[in-house]
């Protein structure tokens, strides 16, 4: 787990043309380490190609390999290939054996991240295919002038891109272009169209993600293009699964097994996060097993208890989970470290947090996951194993339900449920939903998304999530009608909508388009690896192993969801019979309890108090897209109400100031300004013009 940093010159694209100055390519490399040595506080290390025209920088957190031979950037034998890598590779084993046989392949350690260029070395660009982990990888091949950016399957790592003044940059987190020559601006339209959140766009001009599941490639210092090498697939819901219950439990039990032992590996101390809810518990009771039966964790001894993590909110707060968490680690035998969170605890973080997680968030439970990474630091450990992505492809969310009852399950081979009941509980689902959504969703289906998005109400659900911001109307569009809904459906894959729209169950869409948006851009960033990283902290995921993934989509709707004899609901079906046997029985039976923090506190408060220092009408107004009139009054009704919009609303916006004062963004100017402006710039020398004439 490192921080990645790199310039590539782009032909006929740079300032200047000749030599490159190769001292101060690496002058730029390494004041932007300083803005992401949380990242790698280890070491840094640099390469720059002799012409200049390709930097590799990297900032290491020792996690395998913990000798010089593991430090970053890599290269080949040879010196053809040059690489950083920022992640785990869990399969380098298996492949470092097969590539000394193979290729004759010289390893200069046992650093998992140097199976890249073997792999690469061997399979060319296929070499993708090969690895199993969490990762972003760029790439420069010498010889063929070729540069690759690479990022894991699901984007649980991070890698942002820009192309500035001839120079394409690339990053772990966008911070670390500012000492590269970037001025950073706010894309409005991305901001005002929902983009960040759900595609590849963020919330700065020319800034984007490398994709999941992507490679971005620039060949012979020409043009840059993104290509897919993964992508998640489901089965199609008209062709029945031959396969028993049992047998699809125990294939999932079989798999996430293994891929929580794959993520044990590492020459540091590893731990595990443990909440209150079924994910961290299943995850915490494998491993707990897993030792038992003598594999080894991390750098512990082999007699050394598993060590839990987990945060606790005040106890009257409705958002506290801690109490159960204990119960399991009681249950367990297992070291349980608990931080507290209260509201200072929160006020405190919160500018720190923002920052590091370069997007503002809707909740203040990223501030859990960054005082989280805290504690883990504060005991000496660097890994954290936790349960993030489980959600999301076993159909976890409440969201889900709704879509899960749109169409019979054809692919089930067990107990069909009753047409009459299906539909009558589909028209309760969404009701119940709408009113929490205070009558905003598209509940007859009229809308182009839907119709695109196989009659899916799950991303207009995701979309009213958030708070509608007032926008100036100079930013919004013509029709001053935004429908985040349309970036849903348009940030479907080409090749994929067919399948989207009519061979998947609607919950499969609504899993694909989650796991496409929010997971990425949102859960995998704010409440995981930006937190994580902020004190240093390697997450791994094991529910996000593309060979359990694999597994798991391919399950009929009907065992991720199901009806109990009580009429209820279950989220998760399968994996609580898979961690039957490694969980107590309240854990087993616990309905889902989405991690977040408390949205009520009293006013005249610490986080009262800092949320009214930030947003005040003048620190409203250097954003330049937003109305400013009453929002200074927005805190003071966020406490006194007690109503989650408005508290969601204010805290997005004490967000969004603390970014323009961190990354020193320009005041927005929207198109119209600027062309009102130019105009009367002309206008005004014609008048001069005349007379002068």
């Amino acid at each position: 787990m490192c921080g990645i940093s790199c310039i590539v010159a782009l032909e006929g694209r740079a300032k200047s043309g000749g030599a490159r100055d190769k001292a101060d390519i690496e002058r730029r490399l390494e004041a932007s380490f300083e803005k992401i040595r949380h990242r790698g506080p280890d070491s840094t290390g640099k390469w720059v190609s002799q012409d200049g025209k390709v930097a590799l920088g990297h900032v290491r957190l020792e996690i395998n390999d913990l000798s010089s031979s593991g430090s970053q950037p890599l290269h080949s034998a040879d010196n053809t290939l040059h690489s950083v890598v920022n992640g785990e590779i869990y399969n380098y084993e298996e492949h470092r054996q097969d590539m000394e046989e193979k290729l004759n392949y010289k390893f200069q350690g046992t650093s998992d991240s140097e199976l890249v260029l073997a792999l690469y070395k061997y399979y060319g660009l296929s070499f993708l295919s090969k690895i199993r982990g969490e990762y972003s990888i760029c790439l420069y091949d010498q010889e063929r002038e070729l540069f690759l950016a690479v990022r894991d399957r699901y984007g649980i790592k991070p890698l942002f891109w820009t192309i500035q003044d001839g120079e394409l940059m690339l990053a772990a987190e966008m911070k670390a272009f500012l000492p590269m020559g970037w001025q950073p601006e706010w894309d409005v339209k991305s901001i005002v169209g929902g983009d960040f959140q759900i595609a590849s766009a963020t919330i700065f001009k020319g800034v984007q993600k490398v994709r999941p599941g992507h490679v971005l490639m620039c060949r012979s210092f020409g043009t840059v293009h993104e290509q897919q090498y993964w992508d998640s697939e489901y089965p199609d819901k008209n062709v029945k699964d031959p396969r028993s219950e049992e047998e699809m439990i125990q294939g999932v039990r079989e798999r996430l097994l293994d891929s929580i032992r794959q993520r044990l590996k590492a020459d540091v101390k590893v731990g595990v996060s443990l909440s209150g809810g079924i994910d961290s518990s299943v995850v915490a009771g494998m491993v707990n097993h897993l030792m038992r039966e003598g594999a080894k964790i991390g750098a512990e001894s082999e007699n050394e208890r598993l060590s839990c993590f987990g945060i606790a909110f005040d106890e009257d707060s409705g958002f506290d989970e801690s109490i159960t968490a204990n119960r399991t680690a009681d249950f367990l035998g297992v070291k349980f470290y608990k931080k507290h969170m209260n509201e200072q605890e929160l006020a405190n973080s919160f500018e720190d947090a923002t920052w590091l997680d370069e997007q503002p968030n809707p909740d203040l439970n990223f501030i859990g996951t960054y005082a989280l990474s805290k504690l883990f630091q504060e005991k000496g450990f660097r890994v954290n194993i936790n349960g993030q992505g489980s959600d999301e492809i076993f159909g976890g969310y409440n969201i889900f339900l709704p879509d899960f009852l749109r169409e019979p399950d054809h692919t089930f081979s067990g107990a069909a449920i009753p047409d009459e009941v299906r539909v009558r509980a589909l028209d309760e689902a969404e009701s119940k939903l709408n009113e929490v959504y205070g009558g905003r969703l598209d509940l007859k289906g009229t809308s182009v998304a839907r119709r695109q998005l196989n009659n899916t109400l799950t991303p207009a659900q995701m979309a009213a999530a958030f708070p509608p911001l007032p926008f100036k109307k100079d930013f919004l569009p013509a029709n001053n009608k935004v429908d985040a809904c349309l970036t849903y459906a348009e940030g479907v894959h080409g090749t994929m909508l067919e399948r989207v729209n009519s061979r998947w169950h609607p919950l499969h869409t609504a899993e694909y388009i989650f796991t496409k948006a929010h997971l990425q851009n949102l859960l995998l960033s704010n409440l995981g690896d930006r937190g994580e990283m902020a004190h240093s902290i390697e997450g791994r995921t094991p529910f996000l192993d593309h060979k359990l993934t694999e597994y798991v989509n391919h399950l009929p709707p009907s065992m991720k969801i199901r009806r109990n004899a009580h009429g209820d609901w279950i989220e998760k079906y399968v994996l609580r019979e898979a961690g039957k046997p490694f969980i107590t029985q309240e854990i087993y039976e616990k309905k889902k309890h989405p991690y977040s923090a408390p949205v009520q506190f009293p006013k005249g408060g610490p986080l009262y108090n800092l949320l009214k220092r930030l947003v005040t009408e003048e620190n409203v107004s250097k954003l330049g897209f937003l109305e400013t009139k009453g929002l200074a009054k927005v805190v003071d009704d966020a406490f006194e109400s007690k109503h989650m919009p408005t508290f969601r609303l204010a805290i997005c916006l004490a967000q969004w100031i603390v970014l323009q004062q961190r990354f020193g963004v320009a005041k927005a100017v929207s198109e119209k300004t600027i062309l009102t402006n130019n105009l009367d710039r002309t206008t005004s020398r014609e008048g001069a013009n005349l007379m002068l004439g």
